[in-house]
C-alpha cells in the first residue's frame, strides 16, 4: 500500500474548507476510498482546532466523523464539533455508560442540530494529536484475528505501536488508548486486536502516512507468509466443490423462494411482508476462496470487527448448490436453510439477554460453493452493502487461515455490539415510502406512460425495472431515475414481449439483480389505424401480438416469479379507455386490449389463492410531452386528428374537451394508479380504474 498524498489534491481541499478542517477531509477521503481500510461508514477521523462562539471566545475544540457516515465521502457536515476541554475532564471517571456519554457528547455540541458523534469520540479527545486516523485494514485484521494475534502484528510491524487487546469501543476503550501513549509518547500508532489501527499526528500528512506504513507492513507480510505457505503446499489439491454448477440458472431458480423465505411479518395487515433485496457476487477470487478453504471457517466464525455486524449478522450460512436438482428438493434444502439459521440466531439473542426480536433473524449472507456469496439487504443499496462487507470476509478469512487459525471475537462480545443502541441506530429506517420494498417491473417502459410509471413508483419508495425493445429510450429513462435517487433503484432491460425466451431471460435477470418480484405492470403497446374492411390480417396480428400475446407472455413469467416467492404480488394492466368505449378505425387495438382486459380478470381469479392481485387501468389520450413523446400517438395522431378536421397541434385539446372534467391525462396519473394498486390500501382485484377524466362511454360496466 503507498501514500496517495497529492499536493494539489490537498490545497484544492484546502481552498474549500480551510487549511485545517480541509486536509482533515482530505485524507479522510484518501482512507475512505480504499476498501481494503474502511467499508461503509467504517473507520474514523478527527480533528482538534478552535470554535469562536457568537460572544468572540475562542475554545478548544473536536471534530469527529459522525456516527454511520462514509470517509471516502466525507464533508463539514460529517464532522460536528464538540467541547474538548469538557470532553477531557470525563476521563477522570471510573464508569461511563452508553446513554451517559451520548448525553454528555450531545449536550456538548457547539450546533445542538448537528449529527450524533461516533461512539470513539472520547477515544479521540483524551489523545493529545491534532489528526487522528482509525480504520478496520483487511491486512491489520487478517493478523489480530488469530490466537497469536498480537505476535504476529509485532512481527509484522517495523514501526513502534502499542496493541491492545479488544475492549468494547466506548468509554473504557478511550480510557486504555490514552493510558497505552501516555505510557508510552514515542509509540507511532496503536493497534487494536479484532478491531483496527489508530495512528496520530499533528500535521494531516502524517497521521495518514503512518496508516498507510503500519498498512503497508502488514500486507507485505502477509503476502509473504502466504506465498510460504502455499509453496509449501503446493501438491495438495483444493477442496472440491464437486460438478460444476450452472450458476446463473441456479440462482434464477433459487432466489425467488429464498427472498420469500427471509422476509418477516411487518406487523402491517395491508402490506404483511417486509422483502429484501439480493446482491450476488461471484469474482473469481471470492470462488477460490470459498473452494479453498474449509467451509466451517466462514460459517462459524464472526466477522472481522464488530462494526460490521449490524449488516451481515454474526455469521454467515451455508448452502449447497445441486445442478437440475427438482423444485420440491430445493424447496425444501432452502426452507431448513433459512429455519435453522433462525433458530440458531434466536437462542443466540435470548442466551444473551435481548428482547428485541424485531429485527430480521434470517441470514443475510449465504454461502454456495462454486456460485458465490447471495448477499441481502433492506434495499439494492444496501444489499450491495452486505455484499462488499461478506466479501472482504471471506477473502481476509482465507488468507487469516492460511497464515495460522482465524478466530473472531466470543459471541457474547458479538452480541453486545451488535444491539448497542448506538450502532443500531445506523439502521434506523425511517421511510415513509410505501413501496420501499417492492420491485416493480414494466413493460414498454421507455415509452410516455411506461416511463411515468418508473418515475412515479421510484418516487414511491419502489426499486424499478425499464423494459422495452428502445435501449437507448431505456438508458434515458433509468438514468433520470438514478440519478434522482441512487444507482440501485432502477434497472434497464431490452426487452421484446412478443418473444417467450426474451422475456423469460429478461426475468431471470432481473431475479439474479434484485431477488425477485412484486409487481408487474404489462404496458407495452403498438396501435394500427384502419377500418375493418381494410384492416390486413397481418396489421391486426401484429398488433394483437404486442397489446394481447406480448401481456399474456409479461404476466406469465412475472407471476411464475411471484409464485415461487410466495409473497404475493401485484399484476397491474394497462387497459385503455377503448376496452369499454372503442373507436371507429381501431378495431385491432381495441380488441387487443380488450383481450389483455379479460385475461386480467382470469388472472384475478387464478392468483386469488396465491395472494396476486390483479387489476387493469383504463388510460384515455396519454399524450406524453416533449421530453418522451408518446409513440403510439405518433403513430395513429396523424389520421385522428384528419378524420376530426383538426391538425396534430388541436388533438390533444379535443380529447380534453370530450371528458367530463375537462382534463389533461397525463402519465403520471397512470403511474399513480399503479402506485394506488401497489400499495394495498384497499383489498382489491379483478378492478377496472378508469384514468380518463370521465368519458361516458368507456364508464365500467
Amino acid at each position: 500500500m503507498k501514500s496517495l498524498w497529492s499536493d494539489e489534491d490537498a490545497q484544492a481541499a484546502v481552498k474549500t474548507w480551510g487549511r485545517q478542517l480541509g486536509e482533515r477531509i482530505y485524507t479522510a477521503r484518501l482512507i475512505g476510498a480504499d476498501s481494503s481500510l474502511v467499508l461503509h461508514g467504517g473507520g474514523n477521523v478527527s480533528l482538534k482546532a478552535t470554535h469562536t462562539g457568537l460572544t468572540g471566545e475562542s475554545v478548544d475544540a473536536i471534530y469527529v466523523k459522525g456516527t454511520g457516515h462514509d470517509l471516502g465521502r466525507l464533508t463539514s457536515v460529517g464532522l460536528p464539533g464538540i467541547n474538548l476541554a469538557y470532553l477531557r475532564s470525563l476521563r477522570s471517571l471510573d464508569t461511563l455508560t452508553d446513554d451517559s456519554m451520548l448525553n454528555e457528547i450531545r449536550t456538548h455540541l457547539f450546533d445542538a442540530s448537528a449529527v450524533t458523534p461516533s461512539m470513539e469520540t472520547l477515544l479521540h479527545a483524551f489523545l493529545p494529536h491534532r489528526f487522528i486516523d482509525h480504520s478496520h485494514a483487511d491486512a491489520v485484521l487478517a493478523l489480530t484475528n488469530q490466537p497469536d494475534g498480537e505476535k504476529l502484528i509485532r512481527q509484522a510491524v517495523r514501526e513502534k505501536i502499542a496493541v491492545l487487546p479488544y475492549i468494547a469501543p466506548g468509554f473504557e476503550l478511550a480510557k486504555a488508548v490514552a493510558d497505552a501513549y501516555d505510557a508510552d509518547p514515542d509509540i507511532e500508532g496503536i493497534v487494536l486486536l479484532f478491531h483496527g489501527l489508530i495512528t496520530f499526528g499533528d500535521d494531516a500528512r502524517s497521521s495518514y502516512e503512518k496508516h498507510i506504513a503500519i498498512v503497508d507492513s502488514c500486507e507485505r507480510f502477509v503476502a509473504h507468509r502466504i506465498t510460504t505457505s502455499q509453496a509449501k503446499s503446493s501438491t495438495s489439491p483444493a477442496r472440491s466443490s464437486g460438478d460444476t454448477v450452472d450458476s446463473e440458472r441456479w440462482v434464477a431458480r433459487a432466489a425467488p423462494m429464498l427472498r420469500g423465505f427471509l422476509s418477516e411479518p411487518s406487523g402491517n395487515e395491508d402490506q404483511p411482508h417486509r422483502r429484501l433485496f439480493l446482491e450476488w457476487r461471484k469474482e473469481t477470487a471470492l470462488l477460490a476462496a470459498l473452494d479453498r478453504i474449509e467451509p466451517s471457517v466462514f460459517a462459524n466464525t464472526g466477522p472481522l470487527t464488530g462494526d460490521h455486524l449490524i449488516h451481515t449478522k454474526p455469521w454467515p450460512t451455508l448452502l449447497e448448490a445441486i445442478n437440475d436438482e427438482p423444485d420440491e428438493p430445493l424447496r425444501n434444502r432452502l426452507t431448513e436453510c433459512v429455519t435453522t439459521y433462525r433458530d440458531r440466531y434466536e437462542s443466540y439473542v435470548r442466551e444473551y439477554g435481548g428482547t428485541d426480536m424485531r429485527c430480521q433473524s434470517g441470514p443475510r449472507v449465504i454461502l454456495v460453493p462454486g456460485v458465490g456469496l447471495l448477499c441481502w439487504g433492506t434495499s439494492k443499496r444496501h444489499a450491495g452493502i452486505v455484499a462488499d462487507i461478506a466479501e472482504h470476509t471471506v477473502l481476509t478469512k482465507a488468507d487469516a487461515q492460511i497464515l495460522g487459525r482465524y478466530t473472531s471475537l466470543p459471541e457474547k462480545h458479538l452480541f453486545d455490539m451488535e444491539f448497542r443502541r448506538w450502532q443500531r441506530a445506523k439502521l434506523a429506517d425511517d421511510s415513509p415510502h410505501p413501496l420501499c420494498d417492492h420491485v416493480i417491473v414494466i413493460s414498454g417502459g421507455a415509452g410516455a406512460i411506461g416511463a411515468a410509471i418508473a418515475e412515479v413508483c421510484a418516487n414511491a419508495g419502489a426499486h424499478v425495472v425499464v423494459t422495452d425493445l428502445d435501449g437507448d429510450r431505456v438508458a434515458r429513462v433509468v438514468e433520470g431515475i438514478k440519478s434522482a435517487h441512487e444507482p440501485g433503484r432502477a434497472l434497464g432491460l431490452v426487452m421484446d414481449v412478443t418473444d417467450e425466451t426474451s422475456v423469460r431471460n429478461g426475468f431471470e435477470q432481473i431475479v439474479r439483480y434484485y431477488g425477485g418480484v412484486d409487481v408487474v405492470v404489462p404496458n407495452a403497446g403498438i396501435a394500427h389505424v384502419a377500418s375493418i374492411d381494410e384492416l390486413s390480417v397481418g396489421d391486426f396480428r401484429r398488433v394483437m401480438e404486442v397489446n394481447a400475446v406480448g401481456y399474456f407472455i409479461f404476466m406469465r413469467e412475472g407471476i411464475r416469479v411471484m409464485k415461487r416467492q410466495g409473497l404475493g404480488g401485484h399484476v397491474i394492466i394497462n387497459a385503455s379507455k377503448n376496452v369499454f368505449g372503442p373507436g371507429k378505425d381501431f378495431g385491432a387495438y381495441s380488441a387487443s386490449k380488450a383481450a389483455g382486459h379479460q385475461l386480467g380478470k382470469v388472472a384475478a381469479i387464478e392468483g386469488a389463492p396465491f395472494q396476486i392481485r390483479v387489476n387493469m387501468i383504463n388510460a384515455d389520450a396519454v399524450f406524453g410531452d416533449a421530453e418522451n413523446p408518446s409513440g403510439l400517438w405518433a403513430t395513429v395522431g396523424p389520421e385522428r386528428a384528419r378524420s376530426r378536421n383538426l391538425s396534430q397541434d388541436e388533438l390533444a385539446q379535443y380529447y380534453r374537451q370530450r371528458n367530463l372534467l375537462k382534463a389533461t391525462v397525463h402519465g403520471r396519473h397512470v403511474g399513480n394508479a399503479v402506485v394506488f394498486f401497489a400499495s394495498n390500501l384497499t383489498p382489491t382485484t379483478g378492478a377496472t380504474l378508469p384514468v380518463d377524466g370521465g368519458v361516458i362511454e368507456a364508464f365500467p360496466r
